[in-house]
């Protein structure tokens, strides 16, 4: 089990609306971890765990899907290479819930495969409070919340989170291989980061340096580049194209620079 500090507050996202305004109903609070799951080329499962911090019942759909990246965009598909069981999880309030995560196929030898763990919350019928006499009917709003989890599996040879409980062949270890340059595209300006290695780059704390002076081009997360991918993200118009981009990847200590690709 991991410590507080390596779990996930994962962020809500509202889907919908019931009426327009008034009052709003309090979802549940979801505690997520490990926030980066993996299957390792020897392991056939491997754990999540949910927590309801909420004050009601959490009733979760909980889905696998095959993860991509094509167009500079973010793909997902249906698939049944890993099955997270059980699919639907009803958690009382301060209560967890194991789901567990299981490969019903090999991964090619060398090879990382993505996935997204998808956990949508099921609302329950919304009491509306009864209005005092002579008022109108109170409006209420409620929130779906959804989690999105990476997951990543591998095939034999290869691996990439360090894990000083497991033996490993320092061979194996997979690196991001990353690339940049700056583009405009319809009058606006990107950063297009390849990735050329044989596992997945997560980029964080991205910034460049101008004048002295260190410019973040995003608080936190930038995103995700999957091997063989090349993503874009808009940057100001006043980033140089010439300075190298600072980047963390992969939750590394030491921030990378990366010069641009001439």
């Amino acid at each position: 089990m991991r410590s507080p500090s390596q779990r996930l507050w994962a962020a809500g996202i509202a889907l919908g609306a019931l009426c327009t305004a008034g009052w709003v109903h309090a979802a549940s609070s979801v505690l997520i971890w490990p926030i980066d799951p993996v299957l390792e080329a020897d392991q056939q499962a491997s754990a999540l765990w949910l927590e309801n911090r909420g004050t009601e019942t959490a009733s979760l759909q909980i889905r696998v899907f095959a993860w991509s990246q094509g167009g500079f965009d973010e793909q997902y598909q249906n698939q049944r290479d890993v099955i997270g069981s059980p699919p639907v999880a009803r958690i009382e309030p301060g209560q967890k819930q194991l789901v567990r995560l299981t490969r019903t196929r090999e991964v090619p030898p060398g090879q990382e495969l993505a996935y997204r763990i998808i956990i949508d919350e099921i609302p329950s019928p919304l009491q509306v409070p009864t209005p005092p006499e002579g008022k109108n009917t109170a409006a209420a709003i409620r929130f779906q919340m959804r989690y999105s989890v990476p997951l990543f599996a591998y095939g034999a040879g290869l691996w990439s989170k360090e894990d000083a409980t497991r033996q490993r062949d320092p061979q194996g270890a997979g690196k991001p291989d990353l690339s940049w340059h700056k583009v405009t595209v319809a009058g606006r300006n990107y950063i297009e980061v390849r990735n050329q290695g044989a596992v997945h780059a997560r980029l964080t704390d991205a910034s460049f340096k101008q004048g002295g002076q260190t410019r973040p081009l995003v608080e936190g997360l930038l995103g995700y580049v999957l091997p063989g991918a090349t993503m874009r993200w808009p940057v100001p118009d006043a980033v140089s194209a010439d300075q190298p981009l600072q980047v963390r990847v992969n939750g590394a200590a030491q921030v990378e620079s990366l010069a641009p690709k001439r």
